[in-house]
This record gives C-alpha cells, sequence and structure tokens, in this order.
C-alpha cells in the first residue's frame, strides 16, 4: 500500500522556470530539502549572494567557478562529477565557463526561489 506522502517525480515532466536570459531550473521539494536541476549558459553569473539554507552543488555537464566568502578570496573550480559543499551563510558567487547542467540540494528548501523573491538573481552585484 503507497503512503500518501511519497511523490514520484520525471525531470522531464517538469516545467522549466526561466530566471534570466541565460539561467533556468526544475525543482522539486520536500518539507526539509529542495532539489533543483539548474541549467546556465556559458557565460552567466549567478551574483554574489548567502543564505541560511546549506547547498550542495553537483555538476553533471559543463563547469562553475565559485568565488566563496564576503570578499571572494577563495575562487574553485567545480566540474562535471564534482560536488562543492556550502555552508549556511557563506557568501558565493557562481560564473558558468561554459554549457552547464547542475543538481543543487538545500535545506531547507529555499523559500525565496518558491515565492519568486530571489532577486539577486537581478542584481548588479
Amino acid at each position: 500500500m503507497p503512503h500518501d506522502s511519497v511523490r514520484h517525480v520525471r525531470w522531464d515532466d517538469l516545467p522549466r522556470e526561466k530566471v534570466t536570459d541565460s539561467l533556468s531550473r526544475k525543482l522539486v521539494t520536500g518539507e526539509r530539502m529542495m532539489l533543483a536541476q539548474v541549467f546556465l549558459d556559458e557565460g552567466c553569473i549567478v551574483p554574489k549572494h548567502s543564505h541560511e539554507n546549506e547547498q550542495l552543488t553537483y555538476i553533471l555537464s559543463g563547469a562553475l567557478r565559485f568565488w566563496i566568502g564576503e570578499d571572494e578570496s577563495e575562487v574553485i573550480d567545480v566540474r562535471a562529477g564534482e560536488v562543492l559543499h556550502i555552508p549556511s551563510h557563506v557568501p558565493h558567487k557562481a560564473l558558468a565557463l561554459e554549457d552547464t547542467l547542475d543538481v543543487d540540494v538545500f535545506s531547507p528548501p529555499r523559500a525565496d526561489w518558491l515565492d519568486g523573491t530571489d532577486s539577486y538573481f537581478h542584481d548588479d552585484g
């Protein structure tokens, strides 16, 4: 007998949300975690931001360059088959070095992604 709370999701069945001209995503959200497919065109910049959510970024294809910290002093290139763990409240910025597909896991779920208040995507800094 299946549990009411169990969901089976096919990525191909989910709508692709366009966030910017060079970034789109698909989301699967549970009670205490979120899984996101993030599609970034080469040259796409995710402006510096931080959040309470712990984050795992797993690169499926392509590569992202991350700048870590308020002063962006730590630079890490993350390529296909690699994972970056970003603890809560750590400032970070990213650049797609090529067309990239990553899977992000957030705990707890990103409320700003769900309610549309993720305005840092549209900031100039």
